[in-house]
């Protein structure tokens, strides 16, 4: 089955005011241009040109191969949301064009993806080539179209991106099972990809598929079952030694990934990675309760820096109990916030063990937002929260911790411990962003991924680093131990 990306942009130049959409078709598996399609709408609102956009490239895809799946990839947070069912319609004019788009393919074979703007450039310049004939009493045509020339290449899939390594190795697949076909369309077609059945792979490959979302969960009580926060947990999958075959490349070109394929397919010893001796394993537990947690209030590195409650100091010893009947940890390090130096002073005492600090496992400073609601940032902040919403960049008002910088401070704690613990199985206690972040990196997922994962106070985690770099998550978010 031929898997697409598309991505969509639209806009106007006065909300509402002339308007235009941009559509791109690609290659899942290649990232080659396969469509482009744009168009002037006259005078519209920026939500019906996206709307436009998205209609425009199903349809391609569509007459691409009815019977693909699809990836949609838009910067619009508000299309998005909608698609997916998270966020209701209201505008009687989106309405129709959300039920022509969700008719062009059946509902389980596509899947929608938020992305920021920049990397949206494609999509957005053919808009805009589009609002600019328009302006000229002219029609946008693909022949004179310079936003796929003018617009940089994408960056490629990190190694453990699951979606693209599994869709690189069912493209070799079906070409070295000889399978394809070329579909034209009327629109510009800029080429084409084999297509064809990767049977053997079906239940191999895993596909990511968009789950759920949350409000964003903190470090503070709103990342429990049923908050606020967070109250759609998003699934999770299994690492097994296909990893390396389907989420990475060796050499280059077709070759390289069709021996990728049918090593995937055919494996001759087993799911079994090959033996590089014992990994270091995390096993990441997010500290006991505070006062704030049952308040559900942004509690990170910046604010007052709260003790465990009695709940949490209850929830640190059955974790501890938990953890010396399994006999597995050789090593406790821990954040150097208070409810983190607690939980761990708890748990290693039971084990028998020191308590290391690592400055890298603290929580994210939230700046302003420390000892808020998310209702009373919501209130007090609206444009700053979207945009923190919406990119890893964005910090929290008055100077707080993007994601994007608490991501690198994580990342390097984790090459640091992973240097210090090499072989050993180590207890990391620290706090939902950067646990979330552990488990992100480890599965190659985008920064949004934050958002669609469930942490709950005292829950225990686990991934585990091998020596050729690739990483296996084994647990997340268990809380049995606290039944």
């Amino acid at each position: 089955m031929r898997e697409f990306i598309v991505e969509a942009d639209g806009g106007s130049r006065g909300n509402p005011g002339p308007a235009g959409y941009g559509a791109v078709v690609s290659d899942a598996a290649t990232g080659e241009t396969l469509v482009e399609a744009a168009e002037y709408l006259g005078v519209a609102t920026n939500n019906v040109a996206e709307y436009r956009g998205l209609v425009a490239g199903l349809n391609a895809a569509r007459e691409l191969d009815p019977e693909a799946r699809v990836h949609v990839r838009m910067d619009s947070k508000l299309v998005i949301e909608q698609m997916t069912g998270r966020w209701k319609i209201k505008h009687p004019a989106m309405k129709p064009l959300a039920a022509e788009a969700a008719r062009a393919f059946p509902r389980e074979r596509v899947t929608y993806e938020w992305i920021p703007r920049e990397r949206n450039k494609h999509a957005d310049r053919l808009a805009n080539e589009a609002m600019d004939a328009g302006k000229r009493g002219e029609t946008w045509s693909p022949a004179t179209s310079r936003a796929d020339l003018d617009t940089p290449p994408a960056a490629p899939a990190p190694p453990a991106d699951a979606a693209a390594g599994a869709a690189r190795v069912r493209a070799a697949l079906a070409s070295a099972s000889g399978g394809g076909d070329v579909a034209e369309s009327r629109t510009s077609v800029r080429g084409s990809a084999p297509s064809g059945r990767a049977g053997a792979l079906a239940q191999g490959a895993a596909r990511a598929e968009d789950s759920a979302t949350g409000e964003p969960a903190t470090d503070t009580g709103p990342t429990s079952a049923g908050s606020g926060l967070a109250p759609d947990a998003a699934g999770a999958g299994a690492g097994t030694g296909a990893e390396s075959a389907a989420g990475t490349e060796s050499g280059s070109g077709a070759d390289a990934d069709r021996r990728a394929a049918q090593a995937v397919a055919t494996p001759s010893a087993g799911w079994a990675p090959a033996d590089m001796g014992a990994p270091a394993t995390f096993v990441l537990l997010r500290h006991g309760e505070t006062p704030l947690t049952p308040q559900k209030r942004f509690s990170g590195s910046g604010g007052s820096d709260p003790s465990l409650s009695d709940a949490g100091r209850e929830q640190a010893e059955r974790v501890a109990e938990f953890l010396a009947r399994r006999g597995t940890v050789q090593a406790v390090v821990a954040s150097p916030l208070a409810r983190t130096r607690e939980t761990a002073g708890i748990v290693a005492a039971r084990l028998g063990l020191d308590v290391d600090v690592e400055d890298g496992l603290r929580e994210t400073d939230f700046g302003a937002w420390e000892g808020l609601t998310f209702g009373e940032v919501r209130e007090r902040h609206p444009d700053d929260l979207n945009a923190w919403l919406s990119s890893p960049d964005a910090e929290p008002t008055g100077g707080g911790e993007s994601f994007a910088a608490t991501a690198a401070r994580v990342a390097a704690a984790r090459d640091r411990l992973i240097a210090a613990y090499a072989g050993r199985t180590v207890l990391l206690v620290t706090h939902v962003t950067p646990i979330k972040t552990f488990i992100r990196l480890a599965l190659g997922a985008p920064p949004e991924a934050l958002f669609r994962m469930e942490l709950s106070a005292a829950s225990l985690s686990a991934v585990a680093y091998y020596a050729d770099g690739n990483a296996s998550v084994r647990l997340f978010n268990d809380t049995s131990h606290l039944r």
